[in-house]
C-alpha cells in the first residue's frame, strides 16, 4: 500500500496541533536519553506557546507533515548567515516512524532552504540520539559537538551539515 505524504506550512493557528503532536513524540524521543526533569523541563520550556509564537515570528519557518491526511510529524528552518540555514526542528511520530515519513518531511525542509537561496542545512542531534544515523544516510556528517546550556540542563550535541547545492 502506498503511503501518501503532504505538507502544509504552518502558522500561530497550528501550535496548539504542535503541541499536542508534540507531547506523543517528545518522551518516547527522549525517555532513554535524559532524565524526566530535563525532558518536563526542555519541553516546557521550548513548546509554550508563547516560545512557538516567538520562534515563528522570529523568522523560523514550520511545515507539517500529514500522512494520509493525519498530522504526523513537524520541523522549523530558521536562516543563520549568508547562505546558511538551521533545521531547529523535526519530529514524527513513533508510529510513523521507518514509514518513510522523515525522510519526506527532512526533503521538503530541504527543498525549502533550496528555494529561498540557500546552500547548507545545519542540525543539531542528542550525542546519544539514533536518530543521528538516519541523518547520516540522508548525507548529514557531523563537524562538531557542542555543549548548551539550558537552564540548569546541558543539551549534548553533534552539529551536522549537509551541503545542499
Amino acid at each position: 500500500m502506498m503511503t501518501n505524504f503532504s505538507i502544509k506550512d504552518a502558522g500561530i493557528e497550528d501550535i496548539e496541533s504542535i503541541i499536542i503532536l508534540q507531547s506523543k513524540i517528545w518522551a518516547p524521543t527522549y525517555k532513554h536519553i535524559l532524565q524526566e526533569e530535563q525532558l518536563q523541563y526542555m519541553f516546557d520550556t521550548l513548546y509554550a506557546p508563547q516560545a512557538l509564537a516567538d520562534q515563528m515570528q522570529q523568522g523560523q519557518h514550520f511545515i507539517l507533515l500529514f500522512q494520509d491526511q493525519n498530522l504526523v510529524g513537524f520541523a522549523s528552518i530558521g536562516w543563520v548567515a549568508s547562505h546558511i540555514y538551521k533545521l531547529h526542528k523535526i519530529y514524527v511520530l513513533p508510529s510513523s516512524q521507518g514509514t518513510g515519513a522523515g525522510k519526506f518531511l527532512l526533503q521538503a525542509a530541504e527543498s525549502y532552504v533550496i528555494q529561498k537561496g540557500g546552500v547548507c542545512l545545519n542540525l543539531n542531534v542528542n550525542r546519544h540520539n539514533k536518530a543521528r544515523g538516519f541523518y547520516e544516510r540522508m548525507g548529514y556528517e557531523i563537524i562538531r559537538e557542542e555543549d548548551i546550556p539550558i537552564g540548569p540542563y546541558w543539551m549534548n550535541d553533534y552539529v551536522l551539515t549537509k551541503v545542499l547545492a
